[in-house]
């Protein structure tokens, strides 16, 4: 391949305005750029196709590759990583693809050349919100990602672990998420939800059962807490998960919608008594790294995932019942927030953006040299943040089916 070129694949493209991948596209997009890189993102574009499906602009430097598909869904979003592909092939870059679930087209990059480096995400086809078909769909998916890529990145230890199950541990590089320390945040966006600074407590995530949403309003509803909770996430009475929080929230209980304004969001972070982490699968999960550098004190889902994302800055449960234990012990702690913060921040001060994207550019690097022995293994990844994996312990959860996906 010819100098320093990167497409970045997988999202729906920046500036960011939807959630993790898109954050992180950014970041990395504006680093490499002012690194010397050519560097285009692809944009899931939802008009109708008039003309050219593809269209492009510059943005700080960055080509944007706006791919036109007239509807929206499941169904679209795999139209639109079709022919992202596409396109992509067309090029002379390393194809940097950001979750596998449109892994069925990785091939056709393979097959004309390209070098592919795909971040795994987290395990899609564990998630209790997926039918067989669509378990099926991720479970085959993450098997083709693992395979065709040149590089796998996983953003945790038991990541790694997991995909050493698909192919030997040498492929893998560990790069956990990043995110900037946040030292201060303007008020107005917490009073205009009618919330006052460390008089809420605060969930970010979609409502879905694998997030623990609804333990986590059912147990802080059980009295009154003298706070609020103020629950973001697009609310539709019309389904029943979603029924059953309403049902379930006290006078309490704040449902703000969906926010995606990152200051809006970034200010209740920095502005909340304790961040709620429900997740229950995942990686080094965003929304968790990002309240650590906003200085939260975290009660987490007992999981290996978090317990190594937020180590001492978290209480964990598992159950209802350990939920509202670790609500009351945080609600009758009389720490200072200055040290509540301090102890978050020396969490957060390993996810730090400049030596995650400084990692992730590594690798990218390492395939713009020439191609190792098709018959070889990539030499060990060299890039490992974090807390040593070690102290993640084993995930039991993440046991490898036999013949295919399963709770």
């Amino acid at each position: 391949m010819h100098g320093r070129s990167v497409l970045i694949l997988g999202t729906r493209g920046i500036p960011a305005a939807h959630g993790g991948f898109e954050t992180f596209a950014e970041h990395l997009a504006l680093f490499l750029v002012d690194r010397g890189w050519k560097v285009g993102v692809y944009c899931q574009d939802q008009r109708a196709v008039s003309g050219s499906r593809l269209m492009t602009e510059t943005w700080r430097g960055i080509d944007l590759l706006h791919v036109a598909v007239p509807s929206e869904g499941p169904l679209s979003t795999l139209v639109f990583d079709w022919h992202c592909v596409r396109d992509a092939a067309r090029r002379d870059a390393v194809n940097l693809v950001l979750g596998y679930n449109g892994a069925a087209f990785l091939p056709y990059l393979r097959l004309h050349g390209r070098r592919v480096v795909t971040n795994m995400d987290g395990i899609e086809w564990r998630r209790a919100k997926w039918g067989m078909a669509a378990k099926t769909w991720f479970w085959t998916n993450e098997w083709i990602a693992a395979w065709t890529s040149h590089r796998m990145i996983a953003d945790h230890p038991a990541i790694a672990d997991h995909l050493a199950t698909r192919r030997a541990r040498a492929a893998t590089a560990m790069i956990p998420y990043g995110s900037d320390m946040v030292t201060d945040a303007p008020v107005e966006p917490v009073t205009a939800l009618g919330l006052s600074p460390q008089d809420y407590l605060v969930s970010i995530a979609r409502l879905e059962p694998d997030n623990s949403i609804l333990p986590m309003v059912e147990g802080f509803s059980r009295r009154p807490r003298g706070k609020k909770l103020a629950v973001l996430g697009n609310l539709d009475p019309a389904i029943p998960y979603h029924r059953a929080l309403l049902d379930a929230a006290g006078p309490e209980v704040v449902f703000t919608g969906g926010l995606y304004d990152p200051a809006q969001v970034q200010a209740l972070r920095f502005h909340a008594f304790t961040y709620l982490h429900g997740h229950t699968v995942g990686g080094t999960n965003p929304s968790l790294v990002e309240s650590l550098a906003a200085g939260n004190a975290v009660i987490a889902h007992d999981n290996a995932f978090n317990r190594w994302t937020a180590g001492a800055a978290a209480r964990f449960f598992r159950t209802g019942d350990e939920f509202v234990a670790a609500l009351e012990a945080r609600l009758a702690e009389r720490r200072e927030p200055g040290e509540v913060r301090a102890i978050a921040w020396r969490e957060a001060a390993r996810f730090d953006w400049p030596s995650v994207l400084g990692a992730y550019e590594a690798q990218l690097l390492e395939q713009t040299r020439p191609a190792v022995a098709p018959d070889r293994e990539p030499r060990p990844a060299e890039a490992s943040l974090g807390r040593p994996a070690a102290s993640a312990g084993p995930p039991p959860e993440i046991a490898v089916p036999t013949r295919g996906p399963a709770e």
